[in-house]
């Protein structure tokens, strides 16, 4: 309650309820909940790379005195010293983005040093801050570089009792250097890390020459470099244009490297040999924000789910370093193929999608490029530069205000040691006669005896020439934007020596390099290829027999069931299908049921009408053709290519009107050029392939005329090897008829009866 509710007890409280309509009213509240999470929460300032949690926590490190040279303090200090004073959020939240300054797979250049658990790579969260440790990094120092030298503002925290710095002034580029990431409303933000040398040479580039193209900074400026390594395989036109316009994306992979193995190719291509042809595979680094705990179970997943028929095992070996072993199925599976494999079927390959949105010097949100980010930054360094100086400037002017009270009091030490001794309010009486300030006139009088040594009035004069000097320099630079430029590239070049590419912490991790074209593959590719019989019963129950059995052999049927279709096959083929209604379904031999049983009904595994019959089972030859034949005599010749089905549903191939059926599936051999139908009505029809048009779907064409009945049977044969038909009566016997220029017509025509001892089914 206020004081005027207090005073006046009457006040009715809903008198302060503002009558406004809702949605005006959420609009207004939403924009102020908005604007708070863009600009104080989750995108960071251009200047500094922080975003205020972390810029807090770093403050209040250094408060505390937690130096790289002292000793580590206990992690809950640190974030109850944050909560308290700077950042009223709960203790995990500062907890949590603490310890990610400090994991090293996290961050490129960490900025807290840990001591204690603060989690790993597996994605194992770090111990309760009651049992950890920290301080700060020379890279955290780097970046907080001129607190004390005036550099920036300081601002009241949430309670108005204490000071805090509103942004890091250092030079250390930590927005490129460590990245960014962050969703706030309505954008986000996604910056990866890159190579402080990298940066640092673009950057001296841009300095020399504003007008420089983007693509001379990115011959010095080569894209990610993340805190665990990895590949990043994306051609360089495809990073450049992702840096010119802020946003893009790029492919990132784990590197397979076998440090253990003998030859140099080996060790590139992560193979270790292990005698007897055997081989494994080793990874040694994988992609940015990817969990190796969740990586292993992944492809531990696709292992038992045989969607990774080449992979037999993989073993975590790791220690401080990152070792996963891959073991192949056999020892001739292709390390190309498996690698592509894991490529696209686990996280070993990721998409990191680049978005340079940050708040620049007006705490505006904008998506920069690089060029434009970098002049931002080198323009906030060359303010921090002017206000360090305007700073180290007045420090100059004040001491030398006293350093000439001083010299004035050693050159007339007698009288101001007379007025001291006889005076009752020396000051002014000193500021009268020697012409001196209520500054100087304090500090003589705050003069200790010992001081009045000769050799001190020398020291004074020396620090007097020095300080002028240095004072002299001082301006200079203020007033010369040349040398303000040149200042920032010598400070910049003494900052790469740190970070060059000969140093631990600087050295590249990221290797960029595009990747070769990938090796095609599918699924089939993977499965072990082995022979097998494939056996499909009257009624529809399908199973496969290892091996190539006899086709006339005695298979096992259920009560009622007998033999429909049996056919030889490998584990690798696929098998087509075809129902009466003219659609036609895809079957991959490795998935049908074993025959040790009778199998499983055929509609178990494909949605088949319940009323239609199958016409036909024939296994897939790539570039391999069909003939299809329905009873109404059209049909037409189809690339098996095209009538492949990838769905349950399969694919309607042969329209059929009425009460039409399809009744010949037939593969047409690559030597075959004519054709033969015969009817119900048993005349035979023979004519040129060519006349008979392929198509992947639709009616066909009438390929034979009939006056009552329909069609029978169709084949495609050779004609100079002639027409084979099977011979009734027991055996395996065939007859071919070689003289059959007679029932040779155009297609269409009704024909004329068989040769003599024709089959009186009218089947070939």
């Amino acid at each position: 309650m206020s004081t005027s509710d207090i005073e006046n007890p009457e006040s009715d409280p809903f008198d302060a309820i503002v009558d406004a309509p809702f949605d005006s009213a959420l609009s207004e509240r939403y924009l102020v909940y908005a604007l708070s999470t863009i600009t104080a929460r989750s995108l960071p300032d251009l200047r500094d790379g922080l975003k205020p949690v972390h810029r807090r926590l770093l403050w209040t490190m250094r408060q505390l005195k937690l130096d790289p040279s002292q000793a580590f303090k206990k992690s809950a200090r640190v974030v109850g010293d944050v909560i308290g004073k700077y950042h009223p959020h709960g203790d995990s939240a500062v907890y949590d983005a603490m310890v990610r300054l400090a994991q090293d797979f996290a961050l490129r250049y960490p900025l807290v040093e840990g001591q204690g658990n603060f989690g790993n790579i597996d994605g194992d969260n770090a111990a309760a801050y009651r049992y950890t440790e920290a301080r700060l990094t020379r890279t955290a120092m780097l970046l907080m570089q001129g607190l004390d030298e005036g550099a920036v503002d300081f601002v009241p925290t949430y309670n108005g009792e204490d000071e805090e710095p509103e942004l890091m002034p250092g030079l250390f580029p930590n927005l490129l250097a460590n990245g960014a990431s962050g969703i706030a409303v309505g954008m986000a933000t996604n910056i990866p890390s890159h190579n402080v040398a990298e940066i640092i040479d673009a950057t001296m580039e841009l300095i020399d020459n504003p007008h420089v193209e983007h693509s001379r900074l990115m011959e010095l400026f080569h894209g990610p470099d993340f805190a665990t390594g990895g590949l990043v395989v994306d051609s360089p036109e495809i990073i450049s244009n992702a840096y010119e316009t802020g946003r893009g994306s790029f492919r990132v992979r784990g590197r397979f490297h076998a440090a253990e193995a003998e030859k140099d190719e080996d060790k590139q291509a992560g193979i270790e040999r292990l005698g007897g042809g055997q081989w494994q595979l080793v990874v040694s680094e994988i992609p940015y924000q990817v969990q190796k705990g969740k990586l292993i179970e992944q492809i531990a997943q696709l292992i038992a789910d045989k969607k990774l028929p080449i992979l037999e095992d993989v073993r975590d070996e790791s220690d401080e370093n990152i070792r996963l072993v891959l073991v192949p199925r056999s020892r001739n599976v292709d390390p190309e193929l498996l690698k592509e494999s894991l490529y696209k079927l686990t996280d070993l390959e990721v998409r990191f999608g680049l978005n340079l949105n940050v708040l620049d010097a007006t705490r505006t949100p904008l998506v920069m490029g690089l060029k434009e980010l970098l002049g931002n930054w080198v323009t906030h360094q060359i303010e921090m530069l002017q206000r360090r100086t305007q700073h180290r400037l007045e420090k100059i002017a004040s001491r030398l205000e006293l350093l000439e009270g001083y010299i004035i009091a050693f050159l007339n030490l007698d009288r101001v040691i007379e007025i001291i001794r006889t005076e009752d309010e020396p000051k002014p009486v000193m500021m009268a006669e020697f012409g001196l300030t209520d500054r100087q006139g304090e500090a003589i009088l705050n003069m200790r005896l010992r001081s009045l040594r000769k050799l001190e009035e020398m020291q004074l004069r020396g620090e007097r020439d020095d300080l002028l000097k240095e004072q002299d320099e001082l301006e200079k630079l203020l007033a010369s934007p040349a040398r303000q430029r040149t200042r920032i590239k010598r400070d910049l070049t003494n900052l790469r020596k740190e970070y060059g590419e000969d140093t631990v912490l600087g050295r590249r991790r990221t290797t960029i390099a595009e990747a070769a074209p990938a090796v095609e593959f599918s699924m089939d590719a993977m499965i072990e290829k082995e022979p097998v019989t494939v056996i499909l019963s009257a009624k529809g129950w399908i199973r496969a027999a290892k091996g190539h059995v006899p086709l006339d052999g005695d298979f096992k049927y259920k009560e009622g069931d007998g033999p429909a279709y049996a056919l030889h096959a490998q584990t690798t083929d696929k098998l087509l299908v075809a129902a009466d209604n003219g659609r036609i379904y895809t079957l991959g031999c490795d998935k049908l049921p074993g025959a040790r049983g009778f199998g499983e009904p055929i509609r178990n595994m494909v949605d088949i009408d319940a009323e239609a019959g199958i016409a036909g089972v024939i296994v897939h030859k790539p570039k391999g053709q069909l003939l299809l034949a329905a009873s109404t005599g059209k049909g037409f010749a189809a690339e098996m290519e095209e009538i492949l089905a990838e769905t349950r549903k399969g694919k309607q191939v042969v329209n059929l009107k009425g009460d039409a059926k399809l009744l010949v599936v037939r593969p047409i051999a690559p030597e075959h050029d004519h054709v033969a139908v015969v009817g119900d009505n048993r005349k035979l029809v023979v004519f040129n392939l060519e006349e008979m048009p392929v198509m992947s779907r639709g009616q066909g064409v009438t390929l034979q005329r009939y006056r009552d009945g329909g069609l029978s049977d169709a084949v495609t044969f050779k004609l100079e090897d002639g027409l084979s038909w099977q011979m009734g009566g027991k055996g395996d016997r065939t007859r071919t008829e070689t003289e059959i220029h007679m029932w040779k017509v155009a297609r269409g025509a009704a024909g004329r009866m068989p040769p003599q001892g024709f089959p009186r089914d009218n089947r070939f």
